[in-house]
């Protein structure tokens, strides 16, 4: 008998653990004995972001991106060699559990492991805030909650928005035009000259929280006169209007869809 939605819950702490005994051919499983073990640390990491929820302008919950994992020293010692690995399986997950909530980060998430000077063997303590590239960010920095409500697209600096000006005012390209894309929560996110791949990877210079789109799921490419939506080898596939796509020139008004998100693509100007 199936249980159906029921499973959703658990699903990220499921696969996180799948995950983890495909990693490095189960090395992780003689390391973890006597040990802390990850999924310990994930659970942690999941209550820091429930604990640390903050409601930005537009009814938005903003949660941390950078978790800092301090391990006791032999801890630390004896996960040093898969250090990396751990921090990227953590990453990831979190960010589904996080995509799962419906809430919005700044840019990516990020997971570092360290050395926690007098943590005993066995302990562990997590550390989050909202990072955005150069400074620990204030939910109330200015200019966060008066932008347009898609930074969590990527603050200011972010790769995908460097180009020609970043966030703010399009830099009058094409004639002026003023092209983005709006979700249907409302959350805006412009585009800018060049590519834009569109995913929930790490890799995506437009991130979505939807464990329904790939880590790089389909690139935008804009010349000023047009954008270009391509598919780019994505799991469910891209959808126009509800017809499945490679590749295709957008016009105004078109509805994408992708996972279980819909964006609609607008020119002004």
């Amino acid at each position: 008998m199936s249980s159906g939605p029921e499973e959703e819950p658990v699903s990220v702490l499921q696969r996180f653990e799948k995950r983890l005994e495909g990693l490095v051919e189960g090395a992780f499983a003689k390391v973890f004995k006597g040990v802390v073990h990850p999924v310990e640390i994930l659970n942690a990491m999941q209550r820091e972001a429930e604990a640390h929820k903050a409601i930005l302008a537009g009814g938005r919950t903003l949660v941390p991106n950078r978790y800092v994992i301090d391990l006791s020293p032999y801890d630390h010692s004896r996960l040093a060699p898969y250090a990396a690995a751990l921090a990227q399986e953590l990453a990831q997950s979190q960010a589904e559990f996080i995509g799962e909530q419906a809430w919005t980060v700044y840019g990516d998430v990020i997971v570092e492991i360290e050395r926690g000077e007098g943590l005993d063997t066995g302990m562990f303590r997590v550390t989050a805030e909202v990072y955005t590239g150069g400074d620990v960010a204030p939910v109330s920095a200015p200019g966060y909650d008066a932008g347009p409500p898609g930074y969590d697209a990527g603050p200011p600096g972010y790769p995908s928005y460097d180009q020609g000006g970043g966030y703010g005012p399009p830099p009058g390209h094409g004639g002026g035009r003023n092209v983005r894309l709006i979700s249907g929560d409302g959350r805006t996110y412009p585009l800018q000259m060049g590519s834009t791949v569109i995913g929930r990877g790490d890799q995506a210079n437009l991130r979505l929280p939807d464990v329904g789109i790939s880590r790089r799921h389909a690139r935008l490419d804009f010349d000023g006169g047009q954008v270009v939506l391509t598919d780019l080898g994505s799991t469910n596939g891209t959808m126009v209007n509800g017809q499945r796509v490679s590749a295709v020139a957008l016009n105004p008004g078109d509805m994408i869809q992708l996972g279980t998100t819909t964006l609609t693509f607008r020119v002004d100007g």
